[in-house]
């Protein structure tokens, strides 16, 4: 059994069964996707000596008092794999919309699994920010710090120079932010795609659903392009039909390439976005059930080369996420392990055979584990029965 230790006065403990999961758990053959680590942060995590959260927060906060005397480290949405044992998470919009996360920071957090002593730390992270007033309509706060009414970050992809590339769904935009979180650029809009919360400030009209902004972002082998898709159908689209939209990262602008991702039913939602290869995609999909209502979670190979020629990316199944073996009972679970949650917004490849999956626990909202209770952030390793064949390049250089 070992440990994954938090830093400082977080005094938290999350428990890994496994050696080495943050870098995937062996080679062993299996012939169905296979659980091989198990771990879980608690609900009540917040980042130490920072600023009070959630005054605006109502509804059911399954018993945690609102507001929150810190920050809370909660509700991953992205996760960058840093190629040295660390992976960068990124913190949701705050509380589920605009009206009550303007007291929520946007922030990167930093996991950092050690090399040996069997512990990972919270080594951090930043705050992402607008110091240098690229942003051109009023922020929330004068001081520039990004907060969960300003934009709805939910996905990250990290270039090799270390900036990130961040999708936001308020726009949708994408944002680019140095090393340190201070965005680099204006926020780069999407042609005759506009959100409800774009459309209220400038009086455009909205041509997405709400939260239906850019819930997945991949990045091309070679870093040039990036691939930003939609969680919602823009309208005169069919319902279920997800747009996914070629970015060129050396001349800052859309290349008019769209692809197009269709749900298994309109009432369905994507969770994450990421690169196998040029051509191919892990997407998750998802329903919006929780707990018993939990019916579709499931990792999805999507390959945009259409060999169907049906204009669509070409889907494979490749993980059930409320079927996955678990011969060894991992985390005291069944031989069976589900993975019950309303969102799930997290993939990435450890190598040609392991996936890691987390969880957006919408803390304190969400309670798909045991009901009643505010969920943990989950980390599991899958191990796949085939390899994934994946482009080299897509694992980050060590220490970048």
């Amino acid at each position: 059994m070992r440990k994954i230790v938090y830093s400082g006065s977080l005094a938290l403990v999350l428990t890994l069964t496994l050696a080495g999961a943050a870098r995937a758990g062996g080679h062993a053959h299996v012939t169905t996707p296979t659980l091989t680590a198990f771990a879980s942060l608690p609900a009540a995590t917040f980042v130490p000596g920072s600023e009070p959260s959630g005054s605006l927060v109502t509804g059911n906060t399954n018993g945690f008092p609102v507001p929150f005397a810190d920050q809370p480290v909660q509700g991953f949405s992205g996760i960058a794999n840093n190629g040295d044992g660390s992976f960068d998470v990124l913190s949701d919009n705050g509380y589920g919309n605009q009206a009550n996360s303007a007291d929520f920071l946007l922030r990167v957090q930093r996991l950092a699994p050690a090399k040996a002593g069997g512990t990972v730390d919270v080594v951090g992270g930043l705050n992402l920010t607008d110091p240098a007033g690229h942003v051109p309509w009023r922020l929330t706060r004068d001081d520039r710090a990004l907060t969960g009414a300003d934009f709805d970050v939910e996905s990250i992809v990290k270039a090799d120079d270390g900036t990130y590339w961040i999708g936001d769904e308020f726009g949708p935009y994408l944002l680019h932010f140095d090393r340190a979180g201070r965005l680099l650029a204006a926020p780069v809009p999407l042609d005759k795609v506009t959100a409800p919360e774009t459309a209220a400030r400038t009086g455009a009209t909205a041509t997405l659903g709400g939260s239906k902004g850019f819930e997945g972002l991949a990045e091309s082998p070679d870093g040039r392009y990036l691939y930003a898709l939609l969680e919602g159908s823009v309208a005169g689209d069919t319902a279920g039909d997800l747009r996914l939209n070629e970015f060129d990262t050396r001349s800052g602008r859309y290349t008019g390439k769209t692809y197009v991702y269709r749900l298994g039913a309109a009432g369905l939602a994507i969770g994450d976005a990421i690169a196998i290869d040029g051509n191919r995609f892990l997407i998750i999909e998802r329903d919006g059930g929780q707990g018993a209502t939990a019916v579709v979670k499931r990792l999805y190979i999507a390959d945009k080369r259409d060999r169907d020629h049906d204009g669509l990316l070409d889907k494979t199944l490749l993980v059930d996420l409320m079927n996955i073996a678990n011969p060894r009972r991992l985390g005291g679970f069944g031989t069976t392990f589900t993975f019950p949650f309303q969102t799930i917004e997290d993939v990435v490849i450890l190598d040609d055979k392991t996936v890691a999956v987390l969880n957006d626990n919408n803390f304190p909202f969400s309670s798909g584990r045991t009901a009643g209770v505010a969920d943990n952030n989950e980390w599991i390793t899958i191990a796949l029965p085939a390899s994934l064949h994946p482009d080299k390049r897509i694992f980050p250089a060590q220490g970048r």
